[in-house]
């Protein structure tokens, strides 16, 4: 969406269109402010969509689909689209339980981060948003194999909370097609819950436009960019939110030499191994709604992972299989007759992110720990596959980190952290953050409805 923009000062101006942004738009504009979002990706619809998985990756995706830590041994996945995160992630909603609050408050020191404290928001979160599960019947052969050999090894696991409507399962459609966009909107992603409605409401977008500057000059803050193939463009506002993530945060703070110490430090990924088992028969984990069992047990929880049951298209599969020329090309062969459980980490060893000459540069590591919380996850999947009758088991060659964390931590103190317990910037009145950024350590729990929900805390606090 390439939209005229001739006024160029707003009441408020959001930096970022996924879920922390879109929300805050929505919630900003009910008040009647008059609000500009500027999105460095695309804007898609149901209609053009990428089709293919190779131009999913390239349009969708920061970096043609991936960016990788300093030793190239951990890729991350960074959305570059209008809608952000929600439109190419699988839109698990998951409240945090008070093991997560806790760990939270500790690293933090903010009083509000408690399951008794956050629920009046969380409801908020979850009434713009339709919520299903997968029905059993409709659960495809990986999923039934997570749930059986979660109950043959005396595993605890529940159907995943999502974030969909009318996905029309008995028409065969294959959700699998959603991580490069769901085309028949029945994925409930920002684009047409709340950036639809903030839209109804006056909101001005501008779509690839990047932000590389910003100024907070008391009265105001000016906003730098480029518009795709453009000149550079300035607008000005009086209250801007940051809601481009982990690393895009960090990278416009640092570029615009924003002095605070903690700006880029405790970065988290949650790392996730996939895993794949191998059957005689076919499973053909591609096909129906493949995304439907989580872990549940309360063992798991405690020694720092969870699993689900995932997989990939062929080329994010051919990543992480191992081997090269025949023997690679044997196992992509044979990979509808393959299930997928993933171990997601609740990573314990923090990241820096830091930009110089332009350029990205993230170390992020697992420790001994984070190693001990992944082989433990693997040898629970293991356990599971071999009691469903696998007859080889593959461990992915690459670890993903989706869910990308911190960079500017929420805390007390302006020298461990970069946002104050209102949201806003410790040094700034005029600049706020509700993003996923702000966490000042792993959750362990997929983190979008917590951001919404915390969004929509930092909307009501904000003030002109």
């Amino acid at each position: 969406m390439r939209t005229e923009i001739k006024n160029h000062f707003f009441d408020v101006i959001i930096i970022g269109s996924g879920v922390s942004g879109s929300v805050m738009a929505y919630e900003l504009g009910k008040k009647g402010l008059n609000c500009l979002m500027l999105e460095a990706g695309e804007f898609f619809s149901r209609s053009n969509f990428p089709k293919k998985e190779i131009d999913g990756n390239s349009k969708l995706y920061w970096s043609g689909g991936a960016e990788f830590n300093q030793t190239a041994n951990l890729a991350l996945l960074r959305p570059k689209v209008v809608g952000g995160g929600s439109i190419v992630n699988q839109a698990l909603l998951d409240r945090f339980d008070q093991n997560a609050w806790d760990d939270f408050k500790r690293n933090s020191g903010v009083n509000f981060f408690d399951q008794d404290k956050m629920s009046e928001w969380y409801q908020k979160a979850e009434q713009g948003v339709n919520q299903e599960v997968i029905p059993a019947e409709f659960r495809n052969k990986n999923a039934q194999i997570f749930a059986d050999g979660f109950k043959a090894n005396g595993f605890e696991c529940a159907p995943l909370n999502r974030a969909q409507k009318n996905c029309r399962y008995s028409e065969g459609n294959d959700c699998i097609e959603c991580l490069s966009g769901c085309k028949i909107d029945s994925k409930q992603s920002m684009l047409i819950t709340y950036i639809k409605e903030s839209l109804k409401q006056g909101l001005k977008l501008l779509s690839k436009f990047e932000v590389d500057q910003i100024e907070d000059k008391g009265d105001k803050v000016l906003v730098h960019g480029r518009h795709y193939k453009s000149q550079r463009k300035s607008f000005s506002c009086r209250k801007l939110v940051l809601a481009a993530g982990a690393i895009g945060n960090s990278k416009l703070l640092q570029n615009s030499n924003w002095k605070l110490p903690a700006i880029g430090h405790h970065f988290y990924t949650h790392p996730q191994f996939m895993v794949l088992g191998e059957f005689k028969e076919d499973i053909l984990a591609h096909k129906g709604p493949f995304q439907a069992m989580k872990s549940a047990d309360a063992g798991f929880r405690k020694k720092g992972f969870k699993l689900e049951n995932v997989f990939a298209p062929p080329v994010g599969l051919s990543m992480l299989f191992k081997g090269f020329g025949h023997e690679h090309m044997q196992l992509m062969k044979r990979i509808k007759k393959m299930a997928c459980i993933e171990v997601a980490v609740r990573d314990t060893q923090p990241g820096k992110i830091s930009f110089k000459k332009g350029k990205l540069k993230i170390i992020k590591t697992l420790n001994e720990e984070d190693k001990k919380r992944r082989n433990a996850g693997i040898e629970a999947i293991e356990k599971i596959f071999s009691s469903q009758g696998a007859v080889a088991i593959h461990q992915g060659n690459l670890p993903i980190g989706l869910h990308l964390m911190g960079g500017c931590r929420i805390g007390q103190d302006d020298r461990n952290s970069v946002v104050n317990p209102e949201f806003q910037l410790h040094n700034s009145k005029n600049i706020f953050v509700a993003d996923s950024s702000i966490f000042p350590s792993a959750p362990g729990i997929n983190p979008s409805l917590t951001i919404m929900a915390l969004s929509k805390k930092a909307a009501q606090g904000m003030v002109l």
